[in-house]
């Protein structure tokens, strides 16, 4: 029991962040053989929207430090930046900064640009989301393909992406 406390004790002793994200990592790692696929699974997505999170955060610094003065923001407004290189998109919502690659966006353009009814386009839409990008779901509460928020959503992808 005596180990078992100092184990604990030793790594709040520790300075820097470094040795703070040390201790993580390894203890992640001891954990890692004993969880099964789906754990695994969760533990990834958990890490890629924390690192999305962590993009769109460092973006909005940026633009925050970079002196420009934003427009005022309506409720609910949405809009759609490029990168300067192409290689990805932003979904701009609120002044929060979501990022999307250049293969994702292609995705949710074939999705809204598919046949079939509004309600349909929102329901694959929301899907997508579901399946490949929950944190834009978190980003942009939306509660399920009835949500006003997705329907304006799929609009703009729709009217800014032509698929050919």
């Amino acid at each position: 029991m005596a180990d078992a406390k100092k184990k604990t004790v030793v790594p709040a002793k520790k300075s820097g962040p470094a040795d703070g994200r040390d201790v993580l990592a390894g203890e992640l790692r001891s954990l890692i053989p004993r969880l099964d696929a789906e754990g695994l699974s969760f533990l990834v997505e958990q890490a890629r929207i924390h690192l999305y999170n962590m993009q769109a955060e460092e973006l909005n610094k940026t633009l925050a430090g970079s002196g420009r003065t934003a427009k005022p923001v309506q409720k609910d407004s949405f809009r759609l930046e490029g990168s300067g290189s192409g290689s990805s998109y932003y979904v701009v919502y609120n002044n929060d900064w979501i990022m999307f690659s250049r293969d994702e966006m292609a995705q949710t353009a074939r999705i809204v640009s598919a046949p079939g009814t509004g309600m349909e386009i929102r329901e694959r839409l929301y899907r997508w989301l579901e399946r490949e990008r929950r944190d834009v779901l978190i980003s942009i509460p939306m509660a399920d393909r009835f949500d006003e928020k997705l329907k304006t959503l799929a609009a703009l992808i729709k009217r800014t992406f032509k698929v050919k």
